[in-house]
């Protein structure tokens, strides 16, 4: 392996999110500051909301009953 040439690791590399948790990582970079962390993830803590953005579902499932009462004219 050439010398020189990697960056420094840093095997406590510490890690800080927004909402105050703090972890120990290894990594490049001495200090890393994150916005969303696995406390505060609204998946992870069950706060996750599911949203049907202007009943898609539900305008979809209409048009495909719509589509299936049709009759098409066979051509002789």
């Amino acid at each position: 392996m050439k010398k020189d040439i990697h960056p420094k690791y840093f095997d406590k590399a510490e890690v800080s999110c927004a909402c105050g948790a703090k972890y120990d990582f290894g990594s490049t970079k001495e200090k890393i500051s994150i916005e969303i962390c696995g406390h505060c993830h609204p998946f992870y803590t069950g706060t996750e909301k599911m949203m049907d953005t202007a009943g898609r579902v539900e305008k979809f499932k209409a048009r495909k009953a719509a589509a299936g009462t049709k009759k098409t004219a066979k051509k002789k």
